[in-house]
């Protein structure tokens, strides 16, 4: 009996000591274009733990104003697994959005993301402002209503549109033929 329970005391103190979680060292998978003798974690290659730099984590470019001369008056930085590769597993992405006065970011959303209900932003003031997003996806995606539905490639068909929006063929054809500014 004594030899039983000594027995089961060291089975529970070595499971015990072996059920902790990996080191949080080895918890990241930077993303790699080559894919040679790489791991496939969600969707990217990993480049190999041990040629991993401080580099891969950092992006240099959110503190620099973006151009906003265009037809919204807003141009958006997207920081998002493609440009910084050290997100890649991690389930998170950046934004800034440079806004001039009354500038708009258009009503749109994101499909790989938790905020994927149609939002916009609009600076309401007459000076320049910014604005800083964290998004739930290393690689949120983004889809701009107007362009998705008056700038689709094939186009929506007139009667379609006319029907869902109640108005008539004249203005949905003259939206269809608008170049839609994307600012992404």
């Amino acid at each position: 009996m004594k030899i039983i329970t000594v027995c089961m005391i060291l089975a529970m103190a070595f499971t015990f000591s072996h059920a902790s979680d990996p080191s949080p060292l080895q918890d990241f998978c930077v993303a790699i274009d080559d894919p040679k003798n790489a791991l496939f974690v969600n969707g990217k290659f990993c480049k190999n733990p041990n040629l991993v730099s401080a580099d891969d984590f950092l992006y240099r470019g959110l503190n620099k104003a973006g151009n906003t001369e265009n037809p919204l008056g807003s141009v958006v930085t997207a920081v998002n697994v493609a440009q910084l590769k050290g997100l890649n597993t991690l389930g998170i992405s950046a934004a800034r959005i440079d806004f001039a006065p009354y500038g708009l970011n258009p009503p749109h959303t994101h499909p790989r993301a938790t905020e994927g209900l149609i939002h916009f932003q609009q600076n309401v003031g007459n000076t320049n402002a910014i604005a800083f997003a964290g998004l739930s996806s290393q690689n949120p995606g983004v889809i701009t209503i107007a362009n998705a539905v008056f700038g689709s490639d094939p186009k929506i068909s007139v009667d379609v549109l006319k029907k869902a929006f109640q108005v008539e063929e004249n203005l949905i054809n003259y939206l269809q033929s608008q170049f839609w500014w994307d600012n992404n």
